[in-house]
C-alpha cells in the first residue's frame, strides 16, 4: 500500500484509508464488536493503516471509538488514528463544556476520545465542524496545547469553506501553532462541489492534505450496481435507494464503457481518478465486511493517464 504526506503531520498514511462511520451502526455486518474486530484486522492485513472515525458515529455517542479500541488492542502502533469533535448539529454529552470549538470543549473531548480508544495518543485530531461561537485562534491554540503535550500529533478541519481554512491558516500563523495538516471533506465523481467553490484548492493552498469523504457515493462506483439493479445488502438499497435511482446512468454506462477499454474495475478507476490528484492524502472508503476492505486495497495500485482524467472529468464535470 502506497504511503502518503498528510500535510505536516509528522507520519504517512495509507493511499486507501478506512472510513469507520458504520462501525456500531444498527443493522450492519460491523455493528458488533467481533464484526468491527473483523473489518479493523482486514484493513491492517491489507496494508491500510489509517482509520477515520469522530465521537458521534456508532448507534449511540462514542461507539465506534470504543468498539475500535478494543479492536487495536496489541495493534496500535500499526494504525493512524484519526477522530473528530465538534460536530455542531448535534447534542452531546459535554454540551456544558460550552461552544464546540472552546478550549474547554475540545479537551474535554479529546480525553473522552483518548479512553475509548484506548490510547495515549490521537494521530490526527479534526474539527468536525466550522463553529461561529468560537475564534479560531481559540481552537486551533487549544489544539496547539494538546500537541504539545503529547495528546494528539497534528489536527485537521473538516467541512470548512474556502474562505474559512484561509481564515484557519492565518489563526495558525498568529498563535504559532503548527500547520493545518488537513481538510476533510465531501468529493466524488457525482459531488464535485469542493472543485467548483474553491475548497479542494484552498486545502492545498494552505498545505493541508485532502481527505476526501463518500468517496465511492456510498458504494455507487464499486461497480456493483446498474441502470436495473442493486445489491440488496448494500447501504444504498437499505437507506439511500435515491442515490441509485438519481444517476445519471447514460454517464454512469458510458464510464463502465471507459473502465472495460482500459482493462480496469469501475472501483480500480474511481480510487485511481482520486489517488491521480495532488492534494489528495488518504481516500476514505467505508466498509462493513473484510472482503470490502480488502478489495478497496487491492483495487489502489491503477492510475490514469492525463487523457483518461480527462474523460472521466468529462463524465461528471464539476
Amino acid at each position: 500500500m502506497e504511503q502518503r504526506t498528510l500535510g505536516p503531520a509528522p507520519f504517512t498514511v495509507s493511499a486507501v484509508g478506512l472510513g469507520c462511520n458504520n462501525f456500531g451502526r444498527a443493522g450492519t455486518a460491523s455493528e458488533s464488536q467481533a464484526g468491527t474486530d473483523a473489518v479493523i484486522h482486514a484493513a491492517l492485513d491489507a496494508g491500510v493503516t489509517f482509520f477515520d472515525t469522530a465521537d458521534l458515529y456508532g448507534g449511540e455517542w462514542g461507539l465506534s471509538e470504543t468498539l475500535m479500541g478494543h479492536a487495536l488492542r496489541g495493534r496500535r502502533d500499526e494504525a493512524v488514528l484519526a477522530t473528530k469533535f465538534g460536530f455542531i448539529d448535534v447534542a452531546t454529552p459535554l454540551d456544558d463544556r460550552g461552544a464546540k470549538g472552546s478550549r474547554a470543549y475540545l479537551r474535554a473531548a479529546c480525553e473522552a476520545s483518548l479512553e475509548r480508544l484506548q490510547t495515549d495518543r490521537i494521530d490526527l485530531f479534526q474539527q468536525h465542524q466550522p463553529d461561529p461561537a468560537t475564534p479560531i485562534e481559540e481552537t486551533i491554540g487549544a489544539l496547539a496545547e494538546l500537541i504539545d503535550e503529547g495528546k494528539i500529533r497534528s489536527y485537521g478541519v473538516s467541512q470548512f469553506t474556502a474562505e474559512q481554512l484561509t481564515a484557519a491558516d492565518a489563526g495558525a500563523t498568529s498563535v504559532g501553532a503548527p500547520g493545518i495538516a488537513s481538510s476533510q471533506d465531501e468529493l466524488s465523481l457525482v459531488a464535485r462541489a469542493v472543485d467548483a467553490d474553491g475548497r479542494f484548492a484552498a486545502a492545498e493552498r494552505i498545505g493541508a492534505g485532502f481527505l476526501p469523504f463518500f468517496p465511492l457515493a456510498n458504494g455507487l462506483f464499486t461497480g456493483k450496481f446498474s441502470r436495473t439493479e442493486m445489491p440488496a445488502d448494500s447501504r444504498i438499497a437499505r437507506q439511500r435507494p435515491h442515490i441509485a435511482q438519481d444517476a445519471d446512468w447514460d454517464a454512469m454506462e458510458a464510464y463502465q464503457r471507459l473502465c472495460d477499454d482500459w482493462g480496469v474495475s469501475m472501483l480500480e478507476a474511481t480510487l485511481g481518478w482520486f489517488l491521480a490528484r495532488r492534494g489528495v492524502s488518504s481516500v476514505i472508503a467505508g466498509a462493513t465486511r473484510p472482503e470490502q476492505v480488502a478489495q478497496n486495497a487491492a483495487s489502489a495500485a491503477w492510475r490514469p493517464e492525463p487523457d483518461q482524467v480527462t474523460l472521466i472529468e468529462a463524465l461528471f464535470p464539476a
